[in-house]
């Protein structure tokens, strides 16, 4: 049933859904960060809401949206969770938020050209992917080399530039929000929330091997 919801909204726009729905499509996403994605949660029936499940609880599947360009490219990094920086190290990869989300993904290409206007976008054809053995090594190893790094009290010298396919940003609205962490002398700081993020580079894979964009 839920495929068949998604193959339903291939071809149309989000202009369409919203309006399915009764809602309106706002023009762009400069002040609506994740609409998108909660309009593809709500018209797919997605059971979660915030709580710390997969969006699809009795299927164990996660809902990620993914703008792409054109030509198929991902314009932005996907936000996979957030990150508990407090007990990060005592929690094994099996039993990681990250591998959690990332056990069984929906994955909805749309449009996502900023010079579109959000109520024309175009949805693709979406797909049901679960990590392979090579591609779970990759991110549990970036997970470990990133876990370390804060869980070592080194937090603040963390940069989007580390890890192959995971990486670590800023993950709050606004940047007076904070977390406790541990600094580099094992002292308890006030930092910035962090959220893991998957690279361009891995959902660009992901959609080579899966695309079918509708044209």
């Amino acid at each position: 049933m839920l495929l068949e919801r998604v193959r339903a909204l291939a071809g149309h726009t989000v202009g369409d859904v919203a309006r399915g729905l009764g809602l309106e499509a706002p023009l762009d996403l400069t002040r609506h960060k994740g609409w998108v994605g909660q309009l593809f949660e709500r018209a797919l029936g997605a059971t979660a809401a915030s709580r710390d499940e997969p969006d699809f609880v009795g299927l164990g599947i996660e809902l990620k949206s993914l703008p792409v360009t054109l030509d198929g490219q991902p314009v932005e990094s996907t936000f996979v969770c957030t990150i508990p920086l407090g007990d990060l190290e005592t929690v094994p990869w099996e039993r990681s938020r990250v591998r959690r989300k990332l056990a069984r993904v929906l994955w909805l290409p749309f449009e996502g050209d900023r010079a579109i206007p959000v109520p024309v976008r175009r949805i693709g054809h979406g797909f049901v992917w679960s990590p392979s053995v090579d591609e779970e090594r990759a991110l549990h190893d970036d997970w470990e080399e990133l876990g370390g790094i804060i869980g070592r009290g080194g937090i603040e010298s963390l940069t989007a530039h580390l890890g192959q396919f995971l990486q670590v940003r800023p993950k709050a609205a606004s940047s007076r929000v904070r977390r406790r962490a541990i600094d580099d002398e094992g002292l308890i700081t006030e930092t910035l929330p962090r959220g893991f993020y998957l690279r361009t580079r891995f959902t660009a894979a992901l959609l080579r091997a899966n695309l079918h964009l509708v044209r």
